[in-house]
Parts: structure tokens; C-alpha cells; sequence
């Protein structure tokens, strides 16, 4: 009987200790796949040191804007003086034309059909153009006139001269460094030395040929004469 009961044992402790040996096993088993898995997903994630180091530096882009180094164009001012709106008209087209401000010279005391009346040695502007030193008031000025760098200075012709009211604005400025372009308007006289008297009363400026226009000159023929300036 007790040979039975010992058989009985060690067959229950073989069987144990078979048990637990299969166990261990597994749990190793286990634990080495756990582990190659991590490995391989810490090989995967993405490393924020590693693509910042990856990432080429950047360098600086070159200014391709070609106007950058290109000049400015002129600013420009067309002034005219205009009794009876002949000149008005070509300054207007001028001004339109080549885009740039515009300012009218306007008198103080406004010129009337009787002071205009040149047949009439007693008339204003008889005694006026009679008179080298006449100088009629401007009513108002041009605003920061140092901006500009060329300036055109429009008139009717009067005696075959610039009226003096020209001479008063010529003198109001200083104009130095400046480019100046007289133009005029008038029935059948030429342009002539009609800016004579202007270009004597400034200094330090650069004076350019002149034109004379018919009152009803086209925009065509006044920007014509302007481009062939090359003030730009």
C-alpha cells in the first residue's frame, strides 16, 4: 500500500513540476516579444532632433524686383496762367498726359475784357506789358513746390513777350536744380524769346526749348513735343 501512495506522489509532483516549467516558458516568451515590439516602434517615431537636423537651412532670397533699382520717375507740375482759357486747355492736356499736378495761376484782380483790350494803349495789361516791372499779384500759391523737378510754366503770348504776372511767379520760388519748360499759346505769334525774361530771373535751374500751341491743339501733338523732352 505505501508503495501505491508513493507511486501516487511522484506522478502528482512530476506533473506539478511539469506544469511550471511550461509556465516559465510562456512568461519569457512572452516578455521577449514585448520587447521587439517596443524596439521597433521607437525605431519608427518620428525624432523632432533629428528633422530639425535633417532640414536644410534656409538662405536668403534674392531681391529679383528689377524696379528697385531702377530710377524714379520725375515729379512734374504744369502752372499755367490763362486770361481767356486758351492756355488752359493745352495745360489741362499736358497735365493729363503725362500725369502729373496741375496749378493755375490766377491773379489777384481778374482780368476783364477791357483790361485785355490791346488796342487800347490805356488798357491793364497795355500798361502792364508797357511797364518791365510790373508785377501783378497772385491770388494763392503751389504747395511744396520743392517736390518737383520739372516744372512747366504755361502762358498766353501778350506783346510777343510772357505776361508780367509770370515774372511774379517766377519770382515767388526758388528753383534751383530744377528743370523748367515754358510753353505758350497764341493766335499766329511763335514762341520767339517769349521766356527771355523768365529764364533771366531764375538761377541755378535748367531751362529747356520752349513751345508754342494753337488754342485747339491735340492732346496728340502736346505730348508729342512733352516726349521728346526726355525729362523722365
Amino acid at each position: 500500500m505505501k508503495k501505491i501512495v508513493m507511486i501516487l506522489l511522484a506522478t502528482v509532483m512530476g506533473l506539478t513540476l511539469a506544469a511550471c516549467a511550461d509556465n516559465t516558458e510562456l512568461t519569457e516568451n512572452n516578455g521577449n516579444i514585448g520587447s521587439s515590439q517596443n524596439a521597433e516602434d521607437k525605431s519608427s517615431a518620428p525624432s523632432e532632433a533629428g528633422n530639425e537636423s535633417e532640414q536644410p537651412s534656409k538662405t536668403p532670397e534674392l531681391n529679383t524686383d528689377d524696379t528697385a533699382s531702377e530710377p524714379e520717375d520725375s515729379k512734374i507740375l504744369v502752372a499755367y496762367f490763362s486770361a481767356t482759357n486758351n492756355t488752359e486747355g493745352v495745360a489741362q492736356k499736358l497735365a493729363d498726359g503725362l500725369g502729373a499736378d496741375i496749378y493755375e495761376i490766377t491773379p489777384e484782380q481778374p482780368y476783364t475784357d477791357e483790361d485785355l483790350d490791346y488796342g487800347n494803349s490805356g488798357s491793364r495789361s497795355s500798361v502792364e506789358m508797357n511797364d518791365p516791372s510790373a508785377r501783378p499779384a497772385i491770388s494763392g500759391s503751389v504747395e511744396n513746390m520743392e517736390q518737383y523737378d520739372v516744372v512747366f510754366i504755361g502762358y498766353p503770348i501778350w506783346w510777343g513777350e510772357a505776361p508780367r504776372i509770370m515774372s511774379t511767379f517766377i519770382e515767388s520760388y526758388d528753383f534751383s536744380g530744377k528743370t523748367l519748360v515754358a510753353f505758350c499759346t497764341s493766335a499766329s505769334s511763335g514762341f520767339g524769346s517769349s521766356d527771355s525774361a523768365l529764364r533771366t530771373a531764375t538761377s541755378g535751374a535748367t531751362w529747356l526749348d520752349g513751345h508754342r500751341f494753337p488754342a485747339d491743339a491735340s492732346a496728340d501733338e502736346i505730348l508729342s513735343w512733352a516726349n521728346e523732352l526726355s525729362i523722365n
